[in-house]
């Protein structure tokens, strides 16, 4: 019987719980879908990023030969 008197405190505490989750991947996804765009974007101005380019290991080898 006691467990009736706390359940509205038990539904609230999941009912916030479950909107602060929810948020939280909206937010993820709403960022996600804007850090593609601005990715897209950039590589139509012609930046490619670091790790797209071929030409890394050779320089890579240099430089451990130089050290």
């Amino acid at each position: 019987m006691e467990a009736i008197n706390h359940l509205p405190f038990i539904v609230g505490s999941y009912a916030a719980a479950f909107v602060v989750i929810a948020g939280l991947i909206a937010w993820v996804m709403l960022d996600f879908r804007a850090q593609r765009r601005a990715l897209a974007e950039l590589e139509l101005r012609g930046l490619t990023r670091r790790s797209a380019t071929t030409g890394v290991g050779p320089r890579m080898e240099e430089a451990k030969e130089k050290a």
